[in-house]
């Protein structure tokens, strides 16, 4: 561009020039004019004086004079002006031998510049190979990162090490209109990291589900499914959920309220009933169900209509390592509609016990069992699985709890069996000899899920507020333990023989007569 107006001046000043130099060429040829004219002047001027000393004619003479002294004026006006104008024409000239060797040098430099802007463009293509070579690099460390969590994961898994998912709600509204703010990122779906005063702490679990996170509860139920398969196929199995009050306990164990959004034991009532209804062809079923809570380290049953003639109910393990409630009320159900009605029933009565006794549902763990057994129609081999789904009441202190006598004797209950059941993971995890499953009622109903036959997986869930950070990191602390603790998981299955000889046996203790086909 630069050298383009340097061009353009150049000209003007060339064309200037020459217009000079014809001014000049027609100043030499009026100075030679003149000069003709001042030569006949002269001439005429030498004649009057001669006719002059003759006498003749002075008055001639006078003019004659005059005239050859305009003719001297005009021609020194005349060099004047060419001498003007040769100094003009100089000083262009001068112009323009410096504007050529400018544009000689612009010329160069856009020549160079456009040198460096095809190395530019150059560049730039390399820079862009580089950035996506890196990006690549980038996204296979971060693949093969996440990768290397998920193995090391499935391999923790075939340990029979206990799975640990992480759920964090969004921010309520009445946080937001506080002004609170999250403190959680979770940068692949196996970390999250929480924003503390001392920094960023990070956690890694097998899975991390966030209000990012799409699909909501129908994804997180798809990393159950397995197990609920798992129970199915004559496996103890136990998911629970841990958490300070209103972190989503309940919401990702039951649901919400409107039932609009259903939890993980909605869902599973509908995929145990799926499995079993796939292979009925090859297998016969039955499943039954018990529900009790844990409120005030009292157990109760909630199908029990009246509690005050209720027998005791005791926690017990068979041989297999199974833990059952005796004397517990077994319902039996044939759909997953008739499973939840179950579900719905032990709720209504879990909400009236809690009112009787001024409580939240909150403030109780609850523990669902839903046994299911199976029998092989062509080998007659029988399959006894178990899921238990355990909601457990807020973790939290003392301080965020309410005032009333009764509501401080809930929360040092509920403190007491999660600090229990702290200690229990505490034992495993660092795999001392002696682990103190009863030193409280909730580690009992809990020890074949923590460290015994089970397949367990446990949710932590967090709040993401600022002013629960202290919560959130006591909660994925814990969490991190327990996924330390190794189960041993085995299928509960008996043999046709060992199937009919307890047929037999349970016969005899109620006083039945035995068929042929027993014997």
């Amino acid at each position: 561009g630069g050298g383009g107006a340097s061009d353009a001046q150049v000209k003007a000043l060339k064309d200037k020039n020459a217009d000079l130099k014809r001014q000049v060429e027609e100043g030499d040829a009026t100075i030679a004019d003149l000069k003709k004219k001042l030569r006949t002047a002269e001439s005429e001027v030498k004649k009057a004086a001669d006719a002059a000393k003759n006498n003749k004619d002075a008055k001639k003479l006078e003019l004659t004079k005059k005239a050859l002294d305009d003719t001297k004026a005009k021609l020194a006006k005349s060099e004047e002006k060419k001498a003007e104008l040769e100094k003009e024409s100089e000083k262009q000239h001068k112009e323009i031998v410096e504007l050529t060797a400018k544009v000689k040098t612009l010329s160069a430099v856009a020549e160079e510049g456009e040198k460096m802007a095809e190395e530019n463009q150059e560049m730039k293509g390399e820079l862009k190979k580089l950035k996506s070579e890196n990006a690549e690099l980038v996204e296979n460390y971060n693949s093969e990162r996440i990768l290397r969590k998920k193995y090391y994961n499935i391999i923790e898994d075939m340990k029979g090490k206990i799975r640990v998912y992480c759920r964090s709600r969004p921010l309520s509204s009445t946080e937001k209109e506080r002004g609170n703010h999250s403190v959680i990122l979770s940068p692949d779906e196996y970390t999250i990291q929480v924003q503390t005063k001392r920094g960023v702490k990070e956690f890694a679990y097998d899975q991390v589900f966030t209000p990012d996170t799409r699909g909501g509860q129908e994804h997180v139920f798809e990393d159950v499914k397995m197990l609920i398969q798992s129970a199915v196929d004559g496996y103890n199995v136990c998911i629970f959920a841990y958490g300070q009050t209103g972190s989503g306990k309940t919401f990702t164990m039951i649901g919400d309220s409107t039932g609009n959004f259903p939890g993980i034991a909605p869902r599973a009532f509908d995929e145990i009933f799926d499995l079993l209804d796939a292979n009925k062809k090859k297998f016969s079923y039955s499943v039954s169900v018990y529900m009790v809570e844990l409120y005030n380290d009292q157990l109760i049953d909630l199908y029990e209509a009246s509690h005050k003639n209720a027998p005791k109910l005791d926690i017990k393990k068979d041989k297999k390592g199974m833990v059952f409630i005796q004397n517990a009320v077994i319902r039996t159900a044939t759909s997953s509609q008739e499973l939840y009605q179950c579900f719905e029933d032990g709720s209504k009565n879990r909400h009236v016990a809690s009112t009787k006794m001024n409580a939240e549902s909150s403030r109780s763990h609850l523990v669902i069992g839903v046994v299911m057994e199976t029998t092989n129609l062509a080998t007659g081999a029988v399959l006894r699985g178990k899921l238990s789904l355990v909601d457990l009441a807020g973790s939290e202190r003392a301080a965020k709890t309410g005032a009333t006598p009764e509501q401080l004797k809930e929360a040092q209950s509920i403190n007491k069996s999660l600090s229990a059941l702290g200690d229990v993971i505490q034992a495993l995890s660092t795999e001392q000899n002696f682990v103190p499953y009863r030193n409280n009622k909730l580690t009992l109903l809990m020890q074949d899920s923590l460290g015994g036959n089970a397949k367990t997986l446990m949710f932590v869930n967090i709040s993401p507020a600022d002013y629960n950070t202290d919560e959130t990191v006591v909660s994925l602390t814990y969490a991190s333990r327990v996924k330390l603790i190794t189960n041993d998981a085995s299928k509960n299955a008996d043999n046709k023989e060992i199937a009919r000889l307890k047929n037999i046996i349970s016969k005899l203790k109620n006083g039945e007569n035995i068929d042929e086909d027993d014997e």
